[in-house]
């Protein structure tokens, strides 16, 4: 007994030694756009294309070398079709933000929703040749989407991206920089995921002024700032009822 007790205690040892020596395998339900930074943040950027901030928070963008999302609303884009195609040409990525932006309108029922998404969606296939499947409900998805609506949008090959950080510059565009800043860095200490709501509406010019200390922050603590692309997993508010589909929001 105590002959087998000296080869099965160092045998044990070495064991535990190797299997914490060998890299974790990492597993995914659904495509992912990882990189090689698990450390990720989502610049995003609603209303557009709105002359001279869009174009201001591109230049930001340009400057520092981010790539970002926009999601437009449609009424917005005739007249502006040359600000669409250079947010386009400059790497950014395209989400549908309903026609209309009326509350009244866009929310009269789920089929009323989609209709202004598709209407976008057509729109922008007119400028830029291209299909949009990321969407963003203005005002969130909170006590919007269900189960039925989000499964009739992913028959429409839709899919719903919510945000976890809020800089909160869409009711008051005069909120000062510094606070904007502020409410940019109130993320959940650990996430690797942060989406970042943010507004190009015409009085946003403080957000264009924020922009570059969000930018420094988040490299600060090593996030990449990366586009929400077709395989990036689908992000919404969380509701109680029963979702029938597959995608689940992370």
């Amino acid at each position: 007994m105590k002959l087998i007790k000296r080869f099965i205690l160092p045998f044990s040892i070495a064991f535990y030694i190797i299997l914490n020596l060998l890299p974790a395998v990492e597993t995914a339900s659904v495509p992912c756009d990882k990189t090689d930074n698990d450390m990720r943040v989502y610049l995003t950027f609603d209303d557009g294309p709105i002359p001279i901030i869009t174009e201001q928070i591109l230049d930001v963008l340009k400057e520092y070398n981010i790539k970002a999302t926009f999601f437009v609303v449609g009424k917005q884009i005739p007249g502006r079709e040359r600000i669409l195609k250079r947010i386009y040409k400059e790497g950014h990525s395209i989400g549908l933000h309903t026609y209309s932006h009326k509350y009244t309108k866009q929310y009269y029922s789920d089929d009323a929703l989609i209709k202004e998404m598709l209407k976008t969606r057509e729109q922008i296939h007119g400028v830029l040749g291209i299909s949009p499947s990321i969407i963003r409900f203005p005002g969130g998805s909170m006590n919007r989407l269900s189960g039925d609506l989000l499964a009739k949008l992913h028959s429409n090959n839709m899919r719903v991206f919510d945000w976890n950080v809020d800089i909160q510059d869409g009711k008051n565009g005069s909120t000062p920089v510094n606070k904007l800043v502020r409410n940019a860095e109130t993320f959940k200490p650990g996430y690797t995921r942060n989406i970042i709501l943010a507004h190009t509406n015409s009085t946003n010019i403080n957000t264009v002024k924020a922009l570059p200390e969000i930018i420094k922050y988040y490299k600060g603590l090593s996030y990449e700032f990366v586009p929400i692309l077709d395989n990036t997993p689908e992000y919404y508010f969380k509701f109680k009822q029963p979702v029938h589909t597959n995608n689940k929001p992370n």
